[in-house]
């Protein structure tokens, strides 16, 4: 269904400056349709005025070949203000500092977990702040992997019940997310504790623990060679910048958008990189998402790598676990 939607967006996107109206309602309800949106009539109006903006930004975009598309998506009918409130501040202050810091050692040419049994499906956190535990389970879903051999899914639903330090739907930090599960002699599995997207009271049980880390470690900051050492490993939790317009809409290639923020300020999304690699001479990292697979690359966005580029700020702040 995506993938035939996608396409019928894409063919006249190539060969029309704007649409009919008759084109932008076609379109819209197979939008509504996809995504399941139940308007009132007075919101109908809105919402439809939104993805005709969205809809035309698409297409300009994509007509300039700057290497990565856009494509409609679930945030193709938000405001910019409703995406940027969807997003997450990292609360820093409250961090608590990983007691190892990452040896940089060798790197190999390049890297991509999902191939070696070290990556759960693409998940999505729904309407809750979340991000930062989904790019905790999956770097401790990766890491547990590739000790174990044995790819189990984990709980995020477990962090954001549990972990008090960190503030559940409202947003948090992996470091801390690490130490939690440090401190509480492990996590539990998906099947066991499963996701809600909203602030539960906590129900971990030991029996159910799908895997334990006893410690995590910090990348160094603004250093490549550092991040594809560490990536060369396992899995590594980042945050970056994702309330730009351009990555709200990605859909393909390597994104190269140099007014992405890179800056450790504007910080506002924890994600998961599972590896790096190279296309047609450019170099990007690879990065899985928590917002389902109808947003970028079935759930995925390559960031582009090297030359100076600090690409969303993803080389500011990282970390993985040490099982």
């Amino acid at each position: 269904m995506k993938a035939a939607f996608l396409l019928l967006l894409l063919v006249p996107l190539a060969f029309a400056a704007r649409f009919q109206d008759e084109e932008y309602h076609y379109f819209f309800s197979r939008f509504v349709n996809q995504f399941e949106r139940d308007y009132s009539l007075a919101e109908f109006t809105s919402r439809f005025a939104i993805f005709k903006a969205k809809f035309d930004f698409i297409h300009e975009h994509n007509e300039k070949n700057l290497g990565y598309t856009l494509g409609v998506n679930q945030f193709s009918d938000w405001t910019s203000d409703e995406f940027d409130a969807y997003l997450t501040k990292f609360p820093r202050p409250q961090a608590v500092k990983a007691p190892h810091t990452h040896v940089v050692g060798a790197a190999d040419a390049s890297v991509d977990w999902r191939t070696k049994n070290a990556v759960t499906p693409v998940k999505n956190q729904g309407m809750c702040g979340s991000c930062w535990a989904f790019s905790t389970i999956g770097s401790v879903e990766g890491a547990h992997a590739i000790a174990t051999g044995k790819l189990v899914s984990l709980s995020e639903q477990n962090l954001v019940d549990c972990d008090k330090t960190d503030n559940g739907c409202n947003g948090g930090l992996m470091d801390n997310a690490f130490e939690f599960i440090v401190k509480n002699g492990g996590i539990d599995t998906e099947e066991c504790y499963p996701y809600e997207a909203r602030d539960d009271t906590c129900r971990f049980k030991s029996s159910c623990i799908g895997a334990t880390i006893t410690s995590h470690a910090d990348v160094p900051k603004n250093d490549d060679s550092a991040m594809m050492s560490a990536v060369t490993q396992q899995p590594v939790s980042i945050a970056i910048y994702a309330a730009g317009s351009t990555f709200q809409g990605y859909s393909g290639g390597i994104y190269d958008d140099p007014n992405c923020y890179s800056d450790e300020s504007h910080l506002d999304h924890g994600v998961l990189l599972v590896g790096y690699g190279s296309e047609g001479g450019k170099d990007f990292y690879l990065v899985k998402n928590s917002w389902g697979a109808t947003w970028g690359d079935n759930g995925y966005i390559r960031l582009a790598r090297g030359g100076g580029r600090n690409m969303c700020g993803l080389l500011d702040m990282a970390s993985y676990p040490i099982v």
